[in-house]
């Protein structure tokens, strides 16, 4: 069985508590694409983490993770997490590292950082993932597989450096030098060496043996840079299609696309968001930041701009990566609101759209809302999905008519166990 799990929104849907609740059942997680730009935040018997490249999976007993081939790694923020997770008593001996995944390397989060100033800003995390998928293209990276021999790395680095010097005088920045950058390969080669893997037969062997392998990916479908709101998107591909593309196998062999969304819709960064609330009823929803499920980046910390549900992005989502189920997250934080409204299509110039427009002409879309009746009533006790208020049942209901797809789970709150089947 394998399964893709992936955001229907914006990002930050709650894609980590449903990975670490689906990967019970997994023998292998593997994060699929991104890097440490982004987190997956989940809560359980072991403490509150945030995770930005190991999969959610490691917190299981026998299930092995991959961090795959479509990611881009930073070594130094992967060892920073390996040791979080050490000290919280877990065994990280079963985190493997696809050898042909990109290395992130101290430059690329210089130029990240330095092309993220003045009005050309679109709302980076600074990590450097967007000069390291850059890199992907113009074949100056490292890879995983160069630390296995060091000489080889430095004739690759000195190769690179004058044009990647060029880029850091042009920003302002300090030059570097090959040989802090083959001190800091040498220290991953040996504290990571023993986490590397040959990524397309370790996935087959899984494959082959019928094994439940459970893919996560970052981020949503509206920050694709094929299909996203670009420019104001990631560097990669969080749609489960590239699980396939990524990891080495036929897409075929997908069986179930799960796709998370948030009951109502938040995003990160700048660009285009339809129903973006205004001040005040996005506050009531975002909340202070003291709850773990407050509405604030897993990596930077920013508070995450708020709107009305917009299930035309549900849709496309659905269209783009074709959902066996939904599930809906956080439904319990409309549990104070007498009515709210929902979003199930766009019009643009007075017609109404069957189709996702660009970037441009959704600064300019009309929502076209309907208003739903509130519940006014605690859902945390709600043992199932139809335990739930009539009115919370009904606004499922219309999700899975406007999206045409069945939602299978609904979260409310930010335990792993506070999911509904």
């Amino acid at each position: 069985m394998i399964k893709v799990i992936v955001g229907a929104q914006w990002g930050d849907e709650g894609k980590g508590k449903m990975v670490d609740y689906f990967a019970a059942e997994a023998d292998l997680v593997v994060r699929f694409q991104g890097g440490d730009n982004a987190g997956h935040t989940v809560a359980n018997q072991y403490g509150v983490f945030k995770l930005h490249l190991i999969p959610c999976g490691i917190f299981y007993d026998g299930v092995y993770n991959l961090v795959g081939t479509g990611t881009v790694v930073n070594p130094d923020e992967l060892l920073t997490e390996l040791e979080q997770l050490k000290a919280a008593g877990l065994n990280t001996g079963r985190v493997k590292i696809s050898d042909k995944a990109h290395i992130v390397m101290p430059y690329h989060v210089t130029l990240d950082g330095a092309n993220e100033k003045g009005s050309g800003a679109i709302g980076t995390t600074k990590r450097g993932i967007g000069p390291a998928y850059s890199g992907k293209a113009l074949r100056t990276n490292l890879r995983i597989e160069d630390l296995y021999d060091l000489e080889y790395c430095r004739a690759r680095i000195e190769k690179s450096l004058p044009l990647l010097n060029a880029e850091l005088a042009f920003y302002g920045a300090d030059p570097i030098n090959a040989g802090f950058l083959m001190e800091k390969c040498a220290e991953w080669a040996r504290r990571l060496g023993g986490h590397f893997v040959n990524p397309v037969s370790f996935v087959h062997s899984y494959i082959d043996a019928g094994k439940n392998i459970l893919f996560e990916g970052q981020l949503g479908v509206m920050k694709d840079i094929d299909l996203g709101i670009y420019p104001y998107v990631t560097s990669s591909h969080p749609v489960a299609a590239y699980a396939a593309v990524s990891t080495g196998f036929p897409a075929r062999k997908i069986d179930e696309v799960v796709g998370v969304m948030k009951a109502f819709s938040s995003a990160v960064g700048a660009g285009p968001f339809p129903t973006e609330m205004n001040s005040d009823d996005a506050r009531a929803l975002r909340g202070s930041g003291e709850q773990i499920d407050d509405e604030f980046g897993a990596r930077t910390g920013r508070a995450r701009r708020i709107g009305w549900p917009d299930l035309a992005v549900a849709r496309y989502a659905h269209l783009v990566n074709g959902f066996t189920g939904l599930a809906v997250s956080k439904i319990d934080k409309l549990d104070t609101l007498k009515a709210f409204k929902v979003c199930t299509a766009y019009e643009l110039d007075g017609e109404k759209l069957d189709y996702m427009p660009s970037s441009k002409d959704l600064y300019r879309v009309k929502p076209v809302y309907t208003t739903v009746k509130g519940w006014l009533s605690d859902t945390r006790g709600c043992s199932s999905i139809a335990a739930l208020p009539a009115a919370a049942r009904d606004y499922i209901a219309l999700i899975e008519r406007v999206v045409g797809c069945p939602v299978k789970y609904v979260g409310v709150g930010p335990d792993r166990k506070d999911i509904l089947l």
